[in-house]
């Protein structure tokens, strides 16, 4: 008798789709993880901005800024922390941040909720503590 050697095309097919199941399932997997880290990457921002709004300017001021327009309002942190995981400031429309105040009088304010758009929870939301 004489044997063959090689592989039928049936188990090339084979061998060919597992493959291919297991690529999708990478990727997959791989854009989970990345999303979760840019989730992450924007609750550590929010509770950076947080702290600062507490520790930093309420503690000198008394009251909470009307807005945030520039990193220069709060100086304790790190700039960079107010722009999203897509490039966007906090002080744009369309970034994943948002500063939301209430009872403001004169550009100091009583309260506010800061906000991160997450992609695999529901929003980060920190509201102030005085």
């Amino acid at each position: 008798m004489k044997t063959r050697k090689g592989f039928t095309v049936l188990e090339l097919i084979i061998a060919i789709v597992l493959v291919g199941i297991f690529v999708v399932l990478f990727f997959l997997q791989k854009q989970n993880v990345e999303a979760m880290n840019r989730d992450e990457k924007r609750k550590t921002a929010i509770n950076a901005m947080y702290y600062a709004l507490e520790e930093g300017y309420y503690a000198e001021n008394k009251a909470y800024p009307e807005n945030i327009e520039s990193a220069d309002v709060l100086p304790w942190i790190d700039p960079n922390l107010f722009t999203d995981p897509f490039g966007m400031n906090l002080w744009t429309s369309g970034s994943n941040y948002s500063y939301e105040t209430s009872d403001c009088k004169d550009g100091k304010c009583k309260s506010y909720t800061l906000r991160a758009k997450l992609e695999k929870e529901d929003d980060y939301i920190k509201t102030n503590r005085n």
